[in-house]
């Protein structure tokens, strides 16, 4: 065994031949090996460096460094770049969805709306505005003020084109008559009796599309709702239903217009055990709860 030069792993070949010269036989190899420094165990934990002692490695700073860089982008983008979250679409010129990712795609929401009735309007002349005008014009026929003539008086032509608006409206008037209305509790007017409160509100589950051209399109609207009357004494309790409502639009003045509705059972899900609410909770959630002015 023998020390080597400066690199501690033995010199030139020059050198090797000498020593072996000195008391070994020609041919013998000998073996070189490095001794650790200093008096320290050689199985031991590598030494560090002088001067270096109690202090982090430069690679666990430089670790931490990203890590707290990143921490802080993050929380840049979340929120909205530094930009005050008041400010509007506009000012990007975009629609908001590259800030919200998770705020709804497609057609972007019409805003016109018809008179006091909230229906909206102006739908666009494409297979998604069709959807969406099949799915407004549904909440609006399944609401409690088709049951107030007045206010159904109000409804129809805003829903359907002109011609189909005036065939409707004596038909509607016979199904709502005084006599349709006392059967299930309602008076003349649709209004239940005092300390009452009628139910009678329709949501979307989904729309699909028949057949569609530049001029029209037939846009079926599968639907849940709830109504009935709630109170104490009710013979009319609330209660659910499914049905599918289907409408043939027409494209009339630049916005979709309904020619004529049919409507059918289901499609209806099983029933759950779920424990049925009193009709004060229910009277209250109708209050409470205000329903969607849009669909789709």
């Amino acid at each position: 065994m023998s020390l080597g030069g400066d690199d501690g792993y033995g010199g030139d070949y020059e050198g090797h031949e000498a020593r072996r010269g000195r008391g070994a036989a020609p041919g013998d190899h000998l073996t070189r090996t490095r001794l650790p420094e200093g008096d320290g165990d050689p199985y031991g934990p590598p030494r560090r460096a002088p001067g270096r002692a109690g202090k982090p490695s430069r690679n666990l700073i430089t670790v931490v460094s990203v890590v707290v860089l990143l921490l802080a982008a993050i929380a840049f983008v979340n929120r909205g770049g530094g930009k005050d979250s008041d400010s509007s679409s506009d000012d990007t010129g975009g629609t908001g969805t590259e800030a919200h990712p998770t705020a709804p795609t497609g057609e972007r929401p019409v805003d016109g709306k018809n008179g006091t009735t909230g229906i909206a309007s102006g739908f666009a002349k494409s297979e998604q505005g069709a959807q969406s005008a099949a799915a407004n014009y549904a909440v609006a026929l399944g609401s409690a003020d088709m049951y107030n003539s007045d206010r159904r008086h109000e409804i129809v032509p805003q829903i359907f084109t002109s011609a189909a608006a005036d065939r409707l409206r004596t038909r509607l008037d016979k199904a709502y008559s005084k006599a349709s209305l006392e059967r299930i509790g309602l008076d003349a007017n649709g209004k239940a009796p005092d300390g009452m409160t009628y139910v009678s509100r329709t949501a979307p589950v989904g729309t699909k599309v028949g057949t569609i051209s530049d001029t029209s399109a037939t846009v079926a609207v599968w639907c849940t709702g709830v109504f009935g009357t709630a109170g104490e004494g009710s013979k009319n309790p609330v209660t659910n239903d499914w049905f599918t409502l289907t409408l043939k639009l027409r494209w009339v003045n630049n916005d979709w217009k309904a020619e004529s509705y049919s409507q059918k059972a289901g499609p209806a899900p099983v029933n759950s055990d779920r424990t049925a609410s009193t009709a004060d909770e229910i009277a209250k959630a109708v209050e409470q709860y205000g329903g969607f002015t849009y669909a789709r």
